[in-house]
This record gives structure tokens, C-alpha cells and sequence, in this order.
């Protein structure tokens, strides 16, 4: 069970996880921030879930989650910035966890635009929800799943998804692990609030993408097409160059991007 007081030990005076909902079992953490949200929490609130019964990864898809080996935690903020900004905030939490995952020895990167992942499997998916209330104001609900110390996975995914334990082969400290996320993603998150946009992290979100410079397979439902990625916007859209030359930016909750040749 991941354990509250060393967790707040470990963040100290962080404005992110100021406000800590621990549970054994949830349908959801993201469920849980939203509860938690109808009931007056604030900026900053976090929710970690011991296991997830009902958890919920992109697209419609179920993320799978094993009792007492990995991280589900979701947060709550409320932006001071337009609503269509919000999917920035993605972009910052693939960010935090890579900067994280890469301070216990492990070579982490980004598979545009929020898979985190190492030795070319992923080992964190996001899921960011927006949430409106009825005076028009909002908050945003950012879940986050990070493979930590699980030893097995189902066979249709084993050769896309890994755990931190299995690429360092030792386990990890979980609470370490989630401190190191939040510090690094309230740091972050400060930047892209004080920039308004991705264009002060932007050179170092791109130092950590898999996809930099690669061929790329836009799945767009208008019809896939190929190209090369050459990097982010300020918006965190992918710019990808058509084989003809013109650069087109890809807005991820439109399309998604695969490699050529796998995964990444």
C-alpha cells in the first residue's frame, strides 16, 4: 500500500499533492477526482489508487491494473488558461514522468504525444479528462498509470508494454517514483502556465521523443498518409513533413501516430 506519510514527506511544500486521497481499491482515480472536484477540492488535489477496477486509458481503451505493484494517481487542476488549452498539459505530465523514470537510471523517451516509454515498450499511459461546470468555469482531470514494478504482462501486449522493474530488473520505490513525478510536473507546470504555451519546454519535450526525425504513419480517419517527424509546435501538435516537403501539423485528439517499422 502506497504510504501517505512518506509520500508527503517526499513532496514537501509541492503545491501538487498538497491534498492526498489513498485508496486500496477504486473503480478510478480519475472517478475520484472528479467525486472529489463535485465536493469542493482545490488545485493540486491528488488520488492513488491501490488498484483500479474500472480504469480507463485512450480511446476507449481499459488500462490494465494489478493490485499492489504499479502507480494509478490522477490530479485535479484548474487552469488559468482558455479550456482549449488544456490538452498542453499532457504533453507535461509524459514530461514529468520521463524526467522521473530517467533520474533511477533508465533511458526513458516519449512516443508522441504522452506514451512514456524505454527499450522501445511502453511503460506509462495518460488519460486527460475536461471537465465544464455550470458557470462555465472548469477543471481538468489528468490519470496517470505508470508500469512499476509488475513481472508479467497479458500476451497481446507483452511485446509493446514493460514495467520499470523488468527494464532495471529491481524494483522501485513507488512513492520515490510518484514524488519525483509530481515535483518535476509542478516545475513544469509552472512554465507552461507563466509561457502560456509548450514553448518553454518544447526543446527539452523534444530532446526525450522517440519519434524525433523518424518515420512516422499518420492514422487519420480522413486517410493514413506517411511522413517524417520533425518535432512539436507550441501547442504540443506534431509536425510532420509529407513526402513532398509541406509540413502539416497533427493534432493528437484526431489522429494517432506508429512507427513505420514497430511500436515507436
Amino acid at each position: 500500500m502506497i504510504q501517505k506519510e512518506k509520500l508527503e514527506a517526499l513532496l514537501g511544500n509541492c503545491p501538487i499533492g498538497h491534498t492526498l486521497i489513498i485508496k486500496e481499491v477504486t473503480d478510478s482515480t480519475n472517478l475520484d477526482i472528479k467525486r472529489a472536484a463535485e465536493s469542493g477540492a482545490v488545485h493540486g488535489t491528488v488520488a492513488v489508487g491501490e488498484q483500479q477496477t474500472a480504469g480507463k486509458g485512450r480511446r476507449g481503451r481499459t488500462w490494465v491494473s494489478p493490485p499492489g505493484e504499479n502507480l494509478y494517481f490522477s490530479m485535479m487542476l484548474c487552469p488559468d488558461f482558455a479550456a482549449e488549452k488544456a490538452s498542453m498539459v499532457t504533453l507535461v505530465m509524459a514530461l514529468a514522468v520521463a524526467q522521473a523514470v530517467r533520474s533511477i537510471g533508465l533511458d526513458a523517451g516519449i512516443k508522441w504525444p504522452n506514451d512514456v516509454v524505454t527499450g522501445g515498450k511502453k511503460i506509462c499511459g495518460i488519460l486527460t479528462e475536461l471537465f465544464f461546470r455550470e458557470d462555465n468555469s472548469f477543471y481538468v482531470v489528468i490519470g496517470t498509470g505508470i508500469n512499476v514494478n509488475q513481472r508479467q504482462f497479458p500476451e497481446e501486449i507483452q511485446a509493446t508494454a514493460t514495467s520499470l522493474l523488468l527494464a532495471r530488473r529491481e524494483a522501485v520505490d513507488r512513492e520515490a517514483l510518484l514524488a519525483g513525478v509530481l515535483l518535476y510536473f509542478s516545475e513544469y507546470y509552472d512554465k507552461l502556465v507563466r509561457c502560456g504555451d509548450l514553448s518553454g519546454l518544447r526543446n527539452e519535450y523534444e530532446s526525450l521523443l522517440v519519434n524525433l526525425g523518424a518515420s512516422v504513419e499518420v492514422l487519420d480517419p480522413k486517410g493514413a498518409w506517411k511522413g517524417t517527424a520533425q518535432g512539436i509546435d507550441n501547442a504540443g501538435e506534431l509536425l510532420v513533413c509529407h513526402e513532398d516537403g509541406h509540413v502539416e501539423a497533427v493534432y493528437a485528439g484526431e489522429v494517432s501516430v506508429r512507427g513505420i517499422y514497430g511500436y515507436v
